[in-house]
């Protein structure tokens, strides 16, 4: 049986989570054939991890102004996309136009232009597209999706989300080109996609309307001058700078080989820094968002997303006619270092204190039960290594749950995001069909691709 082809486009620090798995575990069912970037740095420091301690050998790689190039050339099967999130659009209709099928990192995209380009490539091509929604293969999460598929606690009526993002993990899109709603689309897009989708698959529902506030209150030059900070403001960035040492903000690039040569390396070809101080102008996105959506079946959601907590992690509660699900999970605090799967690790920090994951249900009128939930192992709760699995391998078992989210999945995450910001500008609640119309006959997620 011949090998799949992949290819990468984006080598930053998510596309090694991916492509070692690829090259290494799954090297017997699937082949790098291309790698493609805007940064001749960042490609040569992958090739030479390819070519290195990989064990694999060093591919042909072209520069974003090649990517056509790339396709014709290698001829991939699957080109996945781990570029900025701004260009995944043009990316993905580019490949289903070469007769490509697309696995995405998320989100689909930023915009709802963007998102119908998608979905009008995908319907001219009939080519697949899959986005990497890491949160649902998660087993502690996917129990969740169990304990309710089962009817643990009846129909669901309204879920309560709490995301808390601390000044570690929080505060790295700040210094990085997320902290501009043009290339990410605000952290409601980009963070909170995970989150949107997750709730939308354990109700298997679609969101319809959405209404939100968010406000820049934390990060940024004023907000730092006005609480007493403005020692903190006065370098652009961090590395190099004397000013910066006892910065608690502070990110050091030549603190690893790995930023040295992926990050430090590659800002004279690719004018990206990476450690921009978190304090600076220019920073456009919220860092606190509060919204409530309505689903088309009927359940609530409240959701809120801080990016400045002293901690990080995840409550939730799920409310249904038969009884309520809390769901704790504060696993400690990381930021993407691009390291290897192997070499993850949380960090060190203040505030960082794991509890673990904890699920609880509350039947009405009967005592309340913890949930045995496994310990989570590796990077993103343990999801990477299953959804690896589920992308390269030719004998991934079946899946109970429906993890598998195609572009339409990929579109009702986002759309929630896109329609908060919309909302925000507007001030007043959003109907997501007027940006982009899912699927009108559809009642459950699991109808859509």
């Amino acid at each position: 049986m011949s090998k799949q082809r992949f290819a990468f486009v984006g080598t930053g620090s998510r596309a090694i989570s991916f492509l070692e798995p690829l090259v290494t575990t799954y090297r017997g069912s699937s082949e790098l054939v291309g790698i493609c970037d805007l940064s001749p740095a960042r490609l040569a420091y992958y090739n030479g991890l390819l070519a290195g301690d990989l064990g694999y050998h060093a591919v042909p790689a072209y520069g974003a102004d090649r990517f056509d190039a790339m396709l014709r050339e290698t001829r991939p099967d699957t080109v996945f996309v781990c570029s900025k999130d701004s260009t995944h659009h043009d990316y993905i209709v580019r490949s289903l136009q070469a007769g490509c099928d697309v696995i995405t990192e998320k989100p689909l995209t930023i915009d709802a232009a963007k998102c119908r380009a998608i979905l009008d490539a995908q319907r001219a091509t009939g080519r697949r597209i899959r986005v990497a929604f890491n949160y649902r293969w998660a087993p502690f999460r996917t129990k969740v999706r169990e304990l309710l598929q089962a009817g643990t606690i009846g129909r669901v009526h309204s879920v309560n989300l709490e995301y808390l993002l601390d000044t570690n993990h929080g505060a790295d899109y700040f210094r990085r080109w997320h902290s501009s709603a043009a290339e990410s689309g605000t952290l409601l897009v980009h963070k909170s996609t995970h989150h949107f989708d997750l709730v939308n698959w354990w109700l298997d529902a679609i969101p319809e309307q959405v209404f939100a506030y968010g406000d820049l209150v934390f990060y940024g030059r004023k907000n730092a001058e006005a609480r007493g900070d403005g020692h903190l403001t006065r370098y652009p960035r961090y590395t190099g700078e004397p000013a910066a040492k006892n910065d608690p903000f502070r990110l050091d690039l030549d603190e690893s080989e790995i930023f040295r040569r992926l990050y430090r390396a590659a800002e004279a070809d690719s004018g990206y820094v990476r450690d921009q101080n978190v304090f600076r102008d220019g920073i456009d996105i919220p860092d606190q968002m509060s919204v409530n959506v309505r689903y088309r079946t009927g359940p609530l959601l409240t959701y809120s997303l801080v990016c400045y907590s002293p901690r990080e992690g995840m409550r939730v509660s799920l409310n249904g006619d038969r009884g309520r699900i809390e769901y704790h999970e504060f696993i400690g605090t990381h930021m993407n270092r691009g390291v290897r799967p192997r070499d993850f690790k949380l960090d060190d920090k203040p505030g960082a204190e794991a509890e673990g994951e904890r699920i609880v249900v509350y039947p009405h009128f009967q005592p309340s039960r913890v949930v045995a939930v496994p310990p989570a192992q590796g990077a993103h709760g343990g999801a990477d290594d299953i959804l690896a699995r589920h992308f390269f391998s030719t004998d991934a078992p079946a899946d109970p749950w429906n993890r598998t989210a195609g572009h339409e999945q990929g579109a009702a995450s986002i759309l929630i995001g896109i329609a908060a910001v919309e909302s925000i500008r507007r001030n007043q609640p959003v109907n997501i069909a007027d940006l982009v119309p899912l699927r009108p006959d559809a009642v459950h997620l699991s109808q859509l691709t």
